[in-house]
C-alpha cells in the first residue's frame, strides 16, 4: 500500500514540476507501481497475506471470547483472586 501512495505522490509532484521531481524521467517516477505488483505477488506466493489474515481473525475471535467471559463474570483474574488464601 505504501508503494502505491509513494507512486501517486511522485506522479503528482512530477506533473506539477515540484522541486527534485521536475527533473526526473517518467519511468523513474512510475517505478513504485511495478514494485508494488512484485510485492503483492511475493506476499501471495509466500503465504504472508493469508498468515496476516489468520492472525487478524484469531485476534478478533480472542477479543470476542474475552468480552463474553467478562460479561459472564468468568475472567481468569476473578477466578485466580478468589482461589488465593490471604
Amino acid at each position: 500500500m505504501w508503494l502505491l501512495i509513494v507512486g501517486l505522490v511522485s506522479i503528482g509532484l512530477k506533473y506539477f514540476e515540484v522541486g527534485f521531481f521536475a527533473g526526473l524521467a517518467w519511468w523513474i517516477v512510475l517505478l513504485p507501481f511495478p514494485a508494488a505488483m512484485l510485492w503483492w505477488a511475493f506476499a501471495d506466493w509466500s503465504g504472508y497475506t493469508a498468515r496476516r489474515a489468520m492472525e487478524r481473525d484469531d485476534a478478533r475471535k480472542q477479543a470476542r471470547l474475552d468480552r463474553q467471559r467478562d460479561a459472564l463474570g468468568l475472567t481468569t483474574r476473578a477466578r485466580g483472586a478468589a482461589r488465593r488464601k490471604p
